[in-house]
């Protein structure tokens, strides 16, 4: 069931942001008056699911969902059309318009793409504000993955700062480290303070690390499997193990250390309830748990809600998506760090699909949503030939110089974009298929 959700959510996502994007290049066409013959959501290679004409356009939806398009008439683009091409140039076509006219056709679905992903932020702060739990507020500090022990922080370490920014929200601290390249992570341990620094080999493997860093939480159980070895053994909710093994257990992190890798084993248990004291033994299940659910963040910390007006959710909004966009620029720029190995974290569909939520959380949707839109307009305007930044270099180019480039020249500059992002195409949903093999 998660997995059909996450496809639907998705589908929904990509379909959203593919008739948006082409609605941009459709609108500034027709206000320049150049007629648009098909209007498609997702490609009909071979055949349609639907389509309908209406005026001079042919609207649609493909059983391909690549993507979508708008054919434009008189321009070279995915259709490879020759034969219109070959035709002396009408008043209502691409290429009888002016350079910056159809500057502004290309840019179309960019602008849109951006406009609609802070549409949607300004209205998620409006709808349902923002709640987050402050970094000063994690008494206990952080758990981390072997990741961020190699480097030598240790559970319980509290993260103060990175590079001297003092940290408020410690969601950002993975994001932030790798993104903005932190050279030192200020922490406090056992009341003093002590610099940790990020070696230089270390991003490639943050880059991987899928749960680096987790606020630390005291161990008490709010939840007990019906068939699991904890509730045979007697635990109830409101329990807590503070002993496994004659070793004392205080946080959720040291539990479950003990258990790592102990599959269908017993252990001597120590478990408090009330005033009482228990002694047990707890044997754990072919997954090495004890069937228990320990309380959570929220129950531990209490977070701070921020509610916005409608006229405080435009400025929240536009920064939040401009501090998204620049964010994925600095992503974008270390695919071309060949020491951060980046590029093995290239990911396609099911990578994109995995992040939205196992549950349907509108709240959810809309932010990733708004998200896509943004890598959707980023990636879109990019100077390669067959997506709509390689029409616009050439266009300045023609801007600049006054001279179009032929059309020959044009033609085969499509072919080898095509060829190119296909490559791309092939190679990211491939990564995602290796990583299903090696998890």
């Amino acid at each position: 069931m998660d997995v059909i959700v996450r496809i639907a959510q998705f589908l929904l996502s990509l379909s959203i942001l593919i008739v948006m994007h082409e609605l941009g290049h459709f609108t500034l066409a027709r206000v320049f008056k150049v007629r648009v013959e098909k209007f498609y959501l997702f490609f009909d290679a071979g055949f349609s699911l639907f389509k309908k004409k209406i005026g001079d356009t042919v609207y649609g939806i493909g059983w391909l969902p690549l993507g979508g398009y708008v054919k434009i008439s008189g321009m070279i683009d995915e259709s490879m059309d020759r034969e219109q091409m070959k035709k002396p140039p009408q008043p209502y076509e691409f290429r009888s318009k002016r350079a910056w006219q159809r500057l502004l056709i290309m840019l179309g679905g960019v602008i849109v793409n951006f406009l609609l992903a802070l549409l949607i932020y300004i209205l998620v702060f409006f709808r349902w504000g923002e709640s987050y739990v402050p970094a000063n507020r994690l008494v206990y500090g952080y758990m981390f993955d072997s990741t961020f022990v190699d480097m030598g922080l240790r559970n319980g370490d509290k993260i103060l700062a990175l590079d001297g920014v003092e940290v408020e929200k410690w969601r950002s601290i993975h994001h932030d480290i790798v993104v903005n390249e932190t050279e030192v992570i200020k922490v406090e341990r056992g009341g003093k303070l002590i610099d940790i620094h990020v070696p230089d080999d270390m991003t490639s493997r943050l880059l991987k690390a899928e749960f680096p860093i987790y606020p630390r939480l005291p161990f008490e159980i709010i939840g007990v499997r019906e068939d699991g070895g904890a509730r045979k053994a007697g635990i109830e909710v409101g329990d807590q193990i503070i002993a496994i093994n004659g070793e004392p257990v205080y946080f959720f992190d040291q539990f479950k250390e003990k258990l790592s890798g102990a599959y269908n084993t017993e252990f001597d248990v120590i478990a408090v309830r009330g005033s009482d004291t228990m002694q047990m033994v707890i044997k754990t299940d072919e997954a090495a748990l004890f069937g228990i659910e320990n309380k959570r963040l929220y129950d531990y910390f209490e977070p701070v809600v921020v509610k916005y007006t409608f006229l405080q959710s435009i400025p929240a909004g536009i920064n939040r998506g401009v501090d998204i966009t620049k964010s994925y620029l600095k992503q974008l720029k270390m695919l071309f760090k060949p020491k951060t190995k980046a590029y093995e974290e290239l990911g396609g569909f099911i990578k994109i699909g995995s992040i939205f939520s196992p549950t349907w959380d509108w709240q959810s949707f809309w932010n990733m949503t708004a998200f896509l839109s943004i890598i959707l307009a980023i990636m879109n305007i990019l100077p390669i030939p067959a997506l709509d930044g390689g029409h616009v270099l050439f266009l300045l180019f023609e801007i600049i110089t006054g001279k179009k480039p032929g059309d020959k020249f044009l033609e085969y500059a499509q072919i080898v974009g095509m060829v190119l992002l296909l490559s791309l195409l092939l190679y990211a949903n491939l990564n995602d298929i290796i990583g299903l093999f090696n998890k």
